[in-house]
Formats: C-alpha cells, sequence, structure tokens
C-alpha cells in the first residue's frame, strides 16, 4: 500500500521558515515526478513546486519563487519543500503528491497528473 506522509507544518510568523518533508512508503518514486500543492480555506488546490526523479529539473508557482525550495533524498524516498520568507498568504494546507509511472512527462502542474497524495499539513503564517 503506497503512502505518503507529510510532516513540517506548523505556525510561523510572517519572513520566518518551515521545512516540510514527505516520506513515500509502499513502493520506491526514485523514477518519478513528485510536487507539492496547497489549498487555502474557500480556495481551489493549487500547484507549488514540483521535482523530477533526478532532481535536476524543479518547477515552481510563480508566487513562491525565489522564496521556496523543493528537493528530494531517493535513498530515503523522501522529498522536501524549504519555504523561507513566508507570507500570510501561504497559509494553507500543502499538500505531496507522486507520479506513479516512471520517468513520466506531462503537465506536472495540475493535479490530475499525480496518482498518490498525502493526507496534507497545516502551515500558518501569522502577520
Amino acid at each position: 500500500q503506497v503512502q505518503l506522509v507529510e510532516s513540517g507544518g506548523g505556525l510561523v510568523q510572517a519572513g520566518g521558515s518551515l521545512r516540510l518533508s514527505c516520506a513515500a512508503s509502499g513502493r520506491t518514486f526514485s523514477t518519478s515526478t513528485m510536487g507539492w500543492f496547497r489549498q487555502a480555506p474557500g480556495k481551489e488546490r493549487e500547484f507549488v513546486a514540483a521535482i523530477r526523479w533526478s532532481g535536476a529539473g524543479t518547477y515552481y508557482a510563480d508566487s513562491v519563487k525565489g522564496r521556496f525550495t523543493i528537493s528530494r533524498d531517493n535513498a530515503k524516498n523522501t522529498v522536501f519543500l524549504q519555504m523561507n520568507s513566508l507570507k500570510p498568504e501561504d497559509t494553507a494546507i500543502y499538500y505531496c503528491a507522486a507520479k506513479g509511472g516512471s520517468f513520466s512527462y506531462g503537465p506536472l502542474t495540475e493535479l490530475g497528473f499525480y496518482d498518490y497524495w498525502g493526507q496534507g499539513t497545516q502551515v500558518t503564517v501569522s502577520s
């Protein structure tokens, strides 16, 4: 059974930092694209960042570019999201996602591209 478990969320003041982790189990995702999405209250889930299997290809939403960094440790089957210079508008539930296939190209900014999802971790940024 495949599981993605996020951790690292919490409450932080504006300008602060958090590091989210997503640990995968049940199969290896070393050859899969993985991503982070977020959903704020009353809004649709939106793309935040994604990383290709090799880690060489990374992609970001314009709203987080320059502040967030996605990375992965394939040996630990884990993907990270380092979030710096946090703003109140970053407040949301953050979800980890993984593509089931290997070496898959496609619209990695879209929810439908991914096959597996975590349960989410809350990030709250106070002003």
